[in-house]
């Protein structure tokens, strides 16, 4: 059991623990959570502990571990081959790593999402550009299935876990990152287009694979979360830096109405 003096130590598990109660993450909780935790001060692997420790044993935590660097159709991709010769650019994607669900590092996610997916035990949603890392009590089941024409759709993880009742923790970002309205974009019929990566075949060889889906636009999720709902937010401070909680049915909701009323 933590001291006293832990317990007021800001920045570990107890003290974490205490803002994460504060904000309303109780036990049982199945949380979905973005983090950049740049210049906070939070180690991730010590707040991996505290939010397991405030679900519980009931709980689940949920990381997004998102990959676009085995993708000849991402932005990321389209960005670094700019420039380069037709031959150098077949180089480079001669060379592009195959997804493997095991061991594929998550880009961008952060430093928590990695010290989640790489936790022992943590299980992964078998999606090559868009999959989702879990420990706890619904891990497996929440990440069980998820098809390659459904990214953030209603038969992927994220479709999971509104069902599910889950909540969105954001620590130290804006809604810019919102992952939870992309399900509102499949609700709204949003336009689709082709994507292409490359994945590790049961034999472990690389294969290419092409599939359609909805064109993912995060361009005015500023603009969504700026219009949130008064009072279906908690708002407070973790380990010193800004947190707000939300049900993910919420911001879908609201998401979907956003989109129905000013996306063109």
């Amino acid at each position: 059991m933590p001291d006293a003096t832990d317990e007021a130590t800001p920045g570990t598990v107890a003290a974490l623990v205490a803002d994460l109660r504060a904000l309303g993450v109780t036990e049982g909780t199945t949380l979905l959570v973005h983090a950049s935790l740049g210049s906070t001060g939070l180690a991730p692997d010590t707040l991996r502990t505290a939010l397991l420790t405030a679900v519980g044993d009931a709980g689940t935590l949920v990381v997004p571990a998102f990959t676009e660097d085995n993708s000849d159709t991402s932005s990321a991709h389209l960005a670094r081959v700019r420039g380069k010769t037709r031959r150098e650019a077949a180089a480079f994607r001669e060379r592009m790593p195959a997804f493997d669900a095991a061991t594929t590092p998550s880009t961008g996610m952060g430093r928590l999402a990695e010290s989640v997916r790489t936790h022992p035990g943590a299980v992964r949603s078998a999606h090559p550009q868009t999959s989702f890392a879990a420990l706890g009590r619904r891990a497996r089941e929440l990440t069980a299935v998820h098809p390659l024409h459904s990214h953030l759709g209603e038969d992927s993880p994220l479709g999971a876990l509104a069902a599910a009742g889950a909540r969105v923790l954001m620590i130290n970002v804006g809604f810019a990152v919102c992952t939870a309205f992309h399900l509102a974009e499949y609700r709204v019929g949003a336009p689709t287009r082709s994507y292409r990566c490359v994945v590790k075949d049961p034999d472990g060889m690389a294969r290419w694979v092409e599939y359609e889906d909805v064109t993912l636009d995060d361009s005015d999720f500023d603009s969504i979360g700026s219009s949130f709902p008064w009072g279906l937010e908690q708002k407070g401070q973790l380990g010193g830096t800004s947190a707000r909680l939300f049900p993910i049915k919420d911001a879908v909701d609201h998401a979907e109405s956003w989109m129905t009323e000013k996306r063109r």
